[in-house]
């Protein structure tokens, strides 16, 4: 009889929302989980409620801010915590301010974190799962990344370079038995609209829920071997709020 082998996935911004989320849902699929934020009081919180579904779940602090350390903290991650074959890239931030009115700081800021510090997350695990034959890479991106909006230029500009990135090494990472998928979440009810940098006001009761949202990464996760969900969009049935 042959034995399917136990799932082990590294997500980041694993802390709160989306991230918390899909940490809990692949818990109670059986999937041991390496959690990564900034917050180590949150990230045991986390960690603690999924061990209740009898896997391991392992708290990791790591800064993406730090774009130059993050290969290397990500690597090392993955060395402790062994075998790891799904990654899902969650870290990020959100951004509102027109093109002319937002500063190069803030403007490289953003690419950082939402798109550099995912190239470096990705590399970090890649040679890994090359040398496996396997994994599944899945980058939570935006329906922003589809959808220009106004007021939202270098979140929408970095969403839309993750999912080429995605696109990318979707093909270049096939023929070594690697999946790569991107999910384009609508407007989600979570912490984003809370951040300092963020100034929005939308009815988030008809948003989706961050529960919603990691059940399709799930899925994404665990469909067969020789299928890929390459590009989701997931919208609430409120449309674009």
């Amino acid at each position: 009889m042959t034995v399917e082998r136990k799932h082990r996935a590294l997500i980041t911004g694993a802390s709160s929302g989306i991230g918390k989320a899909t940490a809990l849902a692949f818990a109670k699929a059986g999937i041991d989980v390496a959690l990564v934020s900034r917050s180590q009081d949150k990230l045991e919180l986390v960690a603690s409620e999924a061990r209740e579904s009898g896997v391991e779940a392992k708290a990791y602090v790591l800064d993406f801010a730090k774009i130059t350390h993050v290969q290397a903290e990500i690597q090392a991650i993955a060395f402790e915590f062994e075998d790891i074959d799904i990654l899902v890239n969650n870290a990020g931030m959100g951004y509102t301010g027109t093109i002319t009115g937002t500063p190069l700081q803030d403007w490289q800021r953003v690419i950082d974190l939402n798109l550099t510090s995912v190239f470096q997350c990705i590399m970090g695990v890649l040679p890994e799962m090359r040398r496996r034959g396997a994994g599944t890479i899945i980058n939570i991106a935006s329906i922003a990344a589809k959808q220009a909006f106004p007021g939202w230029g270098a979140y929408c500009v970095s969403k839309a370079g993750l999912l080429a990135l995605s696109q990318t090494l979707a093909q270049e990472e096939r023929s070594y038995g690697i999946r790569v998928s991107a999910i384009c979440p609508g407007a989600v009810n979570s912490g984003f609209w809370d951040t300092e940098t963020v100034h929005v006001n939308f009815d988030r009761s008809q948003m989706l829920t961050p529960e919603i949202v990691a059940q399709s990464i799930l899925h994404t996760a665990l469909l067969p071997q020789q299928a890929v969900m390459e590009e989701l969009i997931l919208m609430s049935t409120a449309g674009v709020l």
